[in-house]
């Protein structure tokens, strides 16, 4: 059974998650301060999700891009011009190679609407009271990342948008409180669904994302005591439905007999850890 702590730094805002766009903010409750972690949404839904949750988007310190595909990069014009006029100016970090490889960064990099910070692989980034550390996954993009955040001894797991669970992004959700994980499609669903088999089999690749099954695998492989909660992410509206995945998920933890929470991300409303 999961220790169950009262209040913890770390929350998780997920204020959108799918393939029509993804943002999310990992607030830091002690100073109030966060991170968004990509920006695939409009300014308006951006807007208004952060009130819905609490969040103050004045106290937002930085944004990282896992990749340069467009459901997780076509809001940053937007949000920034927003930010702007509220005299918030968050730097943007993610690789160089995402950055060569996004018109929506470059963009963004031309108006000169905020500072940029590269990192890899392996870095250990410090900002508002969190350590940052990227990981590399497997996707169909030039590249991408996901990471582990962590802050006074909390710490989350934010994976998104990968084929396979590599050995590097296994270590490093190992020993979280908080799990994000992908688990975008039921096997079944996508086999039988309305997909071309280009499609199909560019999903199910080692370079696609993770199937719920995958997630769920990769959730017995990661219980320990100080695990609290797992939400579900990037849920295919037309290979997966919003039940499936919470209920692989909550069934590999019977098997294990732990007792950890678990949620779904949506597409359209916000679900916070």
């Amino acid at each position: 059974m999961p220790r169950h702590s009262s209040i913890q730094p770390i929350a998780l805002h997920v204020l959108a998650s799918g393939s029509k766009g993804n943002a999310a903010i990992v607030e830091n409750r002690v100073t109030g301060e966060g991170l968004l972690i990509d920006c695939g949404i409009c300014k308006r839904d951006f807007l208004a999700r952060c009130d819905e949750v609490g969040f103050d988007p004045r106290r937002l310190a930085a944004v990282f891009v896992t990749h340069e595909h467009a459901d997780h990069t076509k809001g940053l014009g937007v949000v920034y011009r927003a930010l702007v006029k509220l005299d918030v100016h968050p730097t943007l970090f993610t690789s160089r190679v995402i950055r060569a490889a996004s018109t929506a960064i470059t963009d963004l990099l031309d108006q000169d609407l905020c500072d940029f910070t590269s990192f890899d692989e392996g870095d250990a980034l410090s900002l508002a009271g969190f350590q940052v550390h990227p990981f590399a996954t497997s996707h169909d993009a030039a590249q991408s990342f996901g990471f582990r955040v962590e802050c006074d001894g909390d710490v989350l797991g934010y994976m998104t948008d990968t084929g396979i669970v590599t050995p590097a992004a296994h270590e490093a959700l190992a020993g979280c409180r908080l799990l994000a994980l992908e688990a975008n499609h039921d096997r079944v669903m996508l086999a039988n669904g309305p997909y071309p088999y280009p499609l199909k089999r560019r999903i199910a690749s080692e370079r696609g994302h993770l199937s719920n099954e995958q997630a769920a695998v990769e959730l017995a492989s990661l219980l320990h005591d100080g695990l609290e909660a797992v939400i579900a992410m990037h849920v295919s509206e037309n290979n997966n439905d919003y039940e499936l995945p919470g209920a692989v998920l909550q069934d590999a933890l019977a098997r294990a007999g732990h007792g950890a929470a678990v949620r779904v991300a949506y597409q359209r409303r916000f679900v916070s850890l």
